[in-house]
């Protein structure tokens, strides 16, 4: 059973590592009380170990929660309404990322993908929107990702994914903003969290495979990105900051990079922007 407790209150979806445990403590920093979801409540020991350093234990909460389902989706929810009787921030963070070429990823995988980034992001939004319209307001933060603007190759599913969360958040903003509240998007680069050690690792392919040099030249530039990615906690701060904002934005990209990525597909021809993304492939450091 959730405990009450005074102040705001957030919720937090794929918590036992990378952007989703970081930003659990930063909004506890900032005062609010976190109900951190999981899949796997047994793995909370890392986001509870940096809760203590921080000095927010008592302001997290781990509870279950697979986004894959519906009823447990639907009970964190009432637990929430009946525990705190309001939901202030709703953060959209579980996710998977999915490596590979398109011809050869499994149409199981396809579906996981989905499932989990999308249909599992749905379920949760529709569970606590009745009581963010109750309360007259609320702010739902999606995580998106630079693949929710700029397709690359080898990660076909994993932007599918996140075009699609941006299709849906557009729409949302439009249809819950008289009922005060927020959607806001937030589009990370390349970061060094566990999704993409995850990603990078299972991105392979038979030896015979026609796409086999594409892709070895994938892993190879994933890799390069990865050991000079930005600090994950960046994008952690941005989101208590945007939890906290008066009036936010509805787009936030970062690191520089990833906003100037997206100026560029912006304003060149299609083909050229896939040129110069076929030709960064190509380098060898």
């Amino acid at each position: 059973m959730i405990q009450n407790n005074k102040g705001k209150i957030a919720l937090v979806t794929g918590c036992s590592s990378g952007f989703g445990l970081l930003t659990s403590v930063e909004l506890a920093k900032q005062g609010f009380t976190v109900v951190s979801g999981m899949r796997k409540p047994e793995d909370k020991e890392a986001l509870m170990e940096a809760s203590r350093i921080a000095g927010v234990e008592s302001s997290i909460q781990v509870v279950e929660l697979d986004v894959r389902n519906e009823d447990q989706v639907r009970y964190v929810v009432e637990q929430i309404r009946n525990g705190y009787g309001r939901l202030d921030i709703l953060v959209n963070n579980a996710g998977i990322a999915v490596g590979g070429v398109i011809e050869e990823i499994p149409l199981s995988m396809w579906k996981e993908q989905m499932e989990i980034n999308f249909i599992g992001m749905v379920c949760v939004t529709q569970a606590v929107l009745p009581l963010m319209r109750e309360g007259r307001g609320g702010r739902i933060i999606q995580m998106s990702s630079i693949s929710g603007n700029v397709g690359f190759p080898g990660y076909g599913p994993y932007a599918s994914s996140k075009f699609a969360l941006e299709g849906f958040s557009e729409c949302l903003a439009m249809e819950v903003k008289s009922f005060g509240i927020d959607v806001v998007l937030v589009e990370p680069g390349a970061y060094g969290t566990p999704i993409w050690e995850k990603s990078i690792s299972q991105m392979s392919t038979v030896s015979h495979s026609p796409y086999k040099g594409l892709l070895d030249r994938i892993l190879q530039y994933s890799q390069r990105s990865a050991a000079g990615s930005g600090d994950p906690l960046d994008v952690a701060k941005l989101i208590a900051k945007i939890a906290t904002v008066h009036s936010p934005a509805f787009r936030y990209a970062l690191p520089r990079g990833t906003s100037l990525t997206m100026i560029a597909k912006q304003w060149l021809p299609d083909r050229w922007f896939q040129r110069i993304i076929l030709n960064l492939l190509n380098r060898k450091s």
